[in-house]
């Protein structure tokens, strides 16, 4: 599943009354990025959506072991490193 940046959006109104500070569009690309980058390198049905949730809200992606114990991986915080980053270098280009 894509993410756009309307659905970016409305999920997080519906999750929070908090006004999103962050630019959807970079949001999506980031997430969309991330989640093609690991449904090819493990071959799992990830989605887009499952990325945004862990940065923004720390929900857990049990098929990629990011918590244990509620506590944050090497992998979790490795993802959201990545994401970071990358919702930064598309921040840069718009």
């Amino acid at each position: 599943m894509k993410l756009t940046s309307e659905k970016v959006r409305d999920y997080m109104s519906w999750r929070t009354d908090e006004e999103l500070q962050h630019c959807p569009d970079c949001i999506s690309a980031a997430c969309n990025e991330m989640a093609l980058k690991y449904n090819n390198e493990f071959d799992e049905s990830l989605n887009a959506m499952e990325f945004m949730k862990l940065l923004f809200f720390n929900d857990p992606i049990p098929m990629l072991h990011t918590h244990s114990y509620g506590f944050h991986t090497a992998t979790g915080r490795n993802i959201i490193e990545t994401l970071k980053l990358k919702y930064y270098e598309y921040k840069e280009n718009v």
